[in-house]
C-alpha cells in the first residue's frame, strides 16, 4: 500500500498545492464548499469570486484549465437536469430569445450549474494534488469514523485484485461458449457477479483477521502514515482560500 497507488487524476507535480497536508487540503476543500453553498443564488458577483480562487489555486497547482473542464464533463447529467428548469419552473415568466422561461427555474438552473461547478473543479483539484493513499491518511488524522477509513484502506488495496478476478472470470465465461449481450445468458452474468461477491467477502475476512493477528488496531500505523501531522503554519496557508470563500459568502448574504 505504499505510495504507487496514485488514482487516475492524481497529477505528479512539485507545486505547494502538492506539498500541503492531506488533512489541510481536505478541510480547506471541505469549507470552501460550505461557503460556496451557503451563498445566495442572486449574489452572482459572489460566484465570479470563487472561481478566480479557484482558478488561482489550479494556476498554483500547475493544473492546466483544459485538464479542469474536461474532468468536469462529470456533471453533465446535472446541467441537463438545470436546463430543463426555466421550461418546467412554474410563477412569473420572462421571455428571451422568444420563449416563455420561468424566473424561479432560471434562478434554479443557475444555483445549480454554478455551485455544483465550483465544487466538482474544487473536489478535482484535490484530486489532482493528493494520491489515493494521502487521501485516506488525511481523513484519518481528521478522526473520521474508523469504519470508512478501513473499507476504503481496503478498497484501495484489493480493488485491482477483484477487478483481475473479474477479468478472469469473464473469460472463462466467453471461453465456455457464454455472450453476456445476450438476455437469455444474464442468469449467467449474476451467478458471475455473486461468486465474485463471495470471494471478494471470504478474502475480506482472512485478510482482516491476519491483520488483527498482526496487531492491527482500526487505525493507520504512523509508519504507513509517513511524515507527522500538518504544523500550525500549514494550517494557516491551507486556511486562506476558505477563509477568503467565507468572507464573500457573508457579505453576499449581508447584500442580499
Amino acid at each position: 500500500m505504499g505510495a504507487g497507488h496514485a488514482h487516475v487524476l492524481y497529477r505528479e507535480a512539485t507545486s505547494p498545492v502538492h506539498r500541503l497536508p492531506p488533512e489541510v487540503k481536505i478541510a480547506a476543500m471541505v469549507l470552501f464548499t460550505l461557503a460556496v453553498v451557503a451563498t445566495p443564488r442572486t449574489a452572482f458577483w459572489a460566484f465570479g469570486g470563487y472561481a478566480l480562487l479557484v482558478a488561482a489555486v489550479a494556476a498554483l497547482a500547475r493544473v492546466g484549465p483544459g485538464w479542469l473542464l474536461s474532468r468536469a464533463a462529470i456533471e453533465l447529467p446535472f446541467v441537463l437536469f438545470a436546463v430543463a428548469l426555466p421550461f418546467l419552473g412554474a410563477g412569473e415568466r420572462v421571455e428571451v430569445a422568444g420563449l416563455a422561461l420561468s424566473v424561479d427555474g432560471l434562478l434554479g438552473g443557475w444555483n445549480i450549474v454554478a455551485k455544483g461547478t465550483l465544487g466538482v473543479l474544487a473536489s478535482l483539484l484535490l484530486a489532482a494534488t493528493t494520491t489515493t493513499r494521502d487521501l485516506i491518511v488525511g481523513l484519518d488524522r481528521l478522526r473520521c469514523p474508523q469504519i470508512v477509513t478501513q473499507i476504503a484502506t481496503f478498497m484501495l488495496r484489493y480493488l485491482d485484485v477483484l477487478v483481475g478476478e473479474a477479468r478472469r472470470m469473464r473469460v472463462a465465461r466467453v471461453s465456455r461458449g457464454d455472450d453476456p449481450r445476450f438476455l437469455w445468458q444474464l442468469r449467467g452474468f449474476a451467478a458471475g457477479v455473486g461468486a465474485l461477491f463471495l470471494r471478494a467477502f471470504e478474502r475480506g475476512e482472512r485478510v482482516y483477521l491476519a491483520m488483527l493477528s498482526r496487531g492491527y488496531s482500526g487505525r493507520m500505523p504512523a509508519v504507513w502514515q509517513g511524515a507527522g501531522a500538518a504544523s500550525a503554519g500549514q494550517w494557516l496557508v491551507g486556511a486562506t482560500v476558505p477563509l477568503v470563500a467565507a468572507g464573500i459568502a457573508a457579505t453576499a448574504v449581508a447584500l442580499t
